[in-house]
């Protein structure tokens, strides 16, 4: 009796391990779809946070199917359907009832333009992993979640003190909020080359370089979320394009195409193979 149920557990074992980063991707969508309920309902700040709780889930997800093993294109898949909820049309239509609802009766073709460029951005990513590309070290194009994230804790940000008195007058509630969504947009679809999360841990300086920074943008994110997180999500845009002007402007080819030229902005990154 002991060898069936000896061979029944590792069975059982592992559909509980392949379950697990289902169950976070799922968990992503439960407050994707929590953030459109309260967006509708005006709770704007309630429905930028619970987008950004979507984002912490989608990284948690792919870190567990990583240590575990577990990955699968089921899960892949579900992962892009679900980030396209999330960080697709949840953002767009938190801009949209927030701002762009009286501007005018084709205001909303500025939102769903950002959705097809998430759509496009998610697709393109996965026929590139389903096309057997080796990993990369960086994204192509701004990723999906750090678009809607950006977007979702504009309006905290906005309601600050600090903004009150230092950059009321940008006015970004309006103008400036729908010119950064359709510059998020762009880069959504564009090739501009964008760092992964670097790896945590204490083997090497570029990995306690990383546990630095995640403790540092926990400790913030938790103690003063309003005030770190947008500024946090402009400055990860703003690296991508500078450096991409940095590329331009001292004629190097892209590191990750290959050539033997360090990053302008990052000259250890290199030599450094990241797990994300």
């Amino acid at each position: 009796m002991s060898g069936p149920s000896g061979e029944r557990r590792p069975g059982r074992m592992r559909r509980v391990v392949v379950v697990v980063p289902s169950a976070f991707t799922l968990g992503n969508l439960f407050f994707g779809f929590w953030a459109i309920i309260s967006a509708f309902n005006g709770n704007y700040r309630w429905a930028g946070w619970f987008i950004v709780f979507a984002g912490v889930l989608d990284m948690l997800d792919g870190r567990i199917a990583r240590l575990s093993n577990s990955g699968s294109r089921f899960g892949a898949e579900l992962d892009s359907l679900v980030d396209l909820t999330s960080f697709g049309v949840a953002p767009a239509l938190l801009i949209y009832l927030q701002e762009l609802s009286t501007a005018g009766r084709f205001a909303w073709l500025i939102c769903y333009g950002y959705v097809v460029a998430a759509a496009i951005r998610l697709a393109r990513y996965n026929v590139g992993a389903s096309d057997g590309h080796a990993p990369s070290r960086w994204f192509t194009g701004l990723p999906s979640p750090a678009a809607g994230m950006t977007l979702a804790v504009s309006w905290a940000f906005s309601q600050t003190e600090w903004y009150g008195r230092s950059l009321a007058l940008v006015n970004f509630e309006s103008q400036g909020l729908v010119m950064l969504m359709l510059l998020l947009a762009v880069l959504m679809v564009s090739s501009v080359k964008y760092p992964r999360w670097p790896a945590a841990g204490f083997r090497s300086p570029q990995r306690l370089l990383g546990t630095a920074l995640y403790l540092a943008v926990l400790v913030g994110g938790l103690t003063m979320p309003e005030l770190i997180l947008f500024p946090l999500g402009l400055t990860y845009v703003a690296y991508g394009l500078v450096r991409a002007l940095l590329l331009a402007l001292t004629e190097r080819q892209d590191p990750d195409n290959g050539s033997d030229e360090p990053d302008p902005l990052n000259p250890t990154a290199s030599g450094e193979e990241l797990s994300a």
